[in-house]
């Protein structure tokens, strides 16, 4: 990436030299140092250093200027202006016991993070943030990580949600019985542990008669539903055998799946979806539906990327899934 500026402000951050740990995007808004101090928690939680970006891109009348063969703008005041601000989160953030490091980049806000997250253990982002010239570095670019980024990435809403951290506030995480919604659950699974937080795994239902329509009429919805807890159970089963000392629980829960998880989220230490799923009788729950949770959510949401994960082979030897 170009025109960085990076200061490291702790005297132990060697482990910064091979990941950025937790990143997190800001801009000053109320969004991002909201962002900023969820990202601060978790990178103390996990022991991982904590990189703050913000990102500005030239603005329209200096490109102008420089095609129309005027010279070469000066972007030293846009750069100072963008360290200020991002100097501004770092003073609210106070001391922390891991390694901080914060940078200035020149670019695209959203090109600028995914780039950051191929090296990061999670990416973080406020649901919206301030316009000006940083561009669109919180708001849009909310909802363009989740589908670019190499690391899972979580949206925070505006507010710390400290308050989300007591005892017994469950991670929530959403599937639909594809490998995509396993992988999240692992996630999930794994954000719990750390946590020292249950796991509640739930299936959205929407109701049969109107929303799949093309069954055919022999249908028995209650034995639908039947099959499915039966599958979810070994679903759980297989969790429980690689987080043997994790409290899960599970529920199908009827309603429309940006319904169900966003309800969920009220409850939620943090909410886990997948970025896709597949369709059929369980709904769109990952996918498109991931979007519509950001936007609505009423904590913390995590959206986990495909990843290849060799626990997956495991999971038939415990029961029937779904095809």
């Amino acid at each position: 990436m170009t025109g960085s500026h990076e200061q490291d402000t702790t005297p132990n951050a060697q482990d910064a030299a091979t990941t950025h740990g937790i990143v997190v995007g800001v801009d000053g808004s109320e969004q991002s140092v909201s962002a900023a101090k969820w990202a601060a928690r978790e990178a103390e939680l996990r022991g991982l250093p904590l990189t703050l970006v913000t990102a500005y891109t030239m603005p329209v009348f200096a490109a102008s200027a420089l095609e129309a063969g005027y010279g070469v703008p000066d972007d030293t005041l846009i750069r100072d202006g963008a360290m200020q601000v991002l100097q501004g989160v770092v003073n609210q953030l106070g001391r922390l016991e891991v390694p901080l490091v914060h940078r200035v980049e020149m670019g695209d806000a959203a090109g600028v993070l995914v780039d950051y997250s191929a090296n990061a253990n999670l990416l973080v982002a406020g649901t919206r943030g301030r316009g000006g010239f940083f561009g669109r570095l919180l708001g849009s670019v909310a909802s363009a990580l989740p589908a670019h980024a190499k690391c899972p990435v979580v949206i925070v809403p505006k507010g710390e949600h400290a308050s989300r951290a007591a005892a017994g506030v469950p991670v929530i995480v959403g599937v639909d019985g594809s490998e995509q919604g396993r992988i999240a659950a692992l996630a999930a699974a794994l954000e719990a542990e750390v946590r020292q937080s249950p796991l509640r795994v739930v299936i959205a239902m929407p109701p049969i008669s109107g929303a799949v329509a093309w069954l055919p009429a022999t249908v028995d919805e209650q034995s639908l539903v039947g099959e499915m807890r039966e599958r979810l159970e070994a679903g759980i089963e297989w969790l429980k055998s690689e987080f043997p000392s994790l409290e899960i629980t599970s529920d199908i829960v009827d309603g429309v799946p940006v319904d169900v998880m966003v309800n969920e989220s009220k409850t939620a230490r943090l909410t886990v979806v997948g970025t896709r799923g597949h369709g059929g009788f369980a709904g769109a729950l990952l996918g498109s539906t991931s979007q519509g949770v950001i936007s609505h959510a009423h904590g913390p949401v995590m959206v986990v990327p495909y990843l290849k994960d060799s626990r997956l082979a495991h999971r038939a030897s415990f029961g029937p899934t779904f095809s």
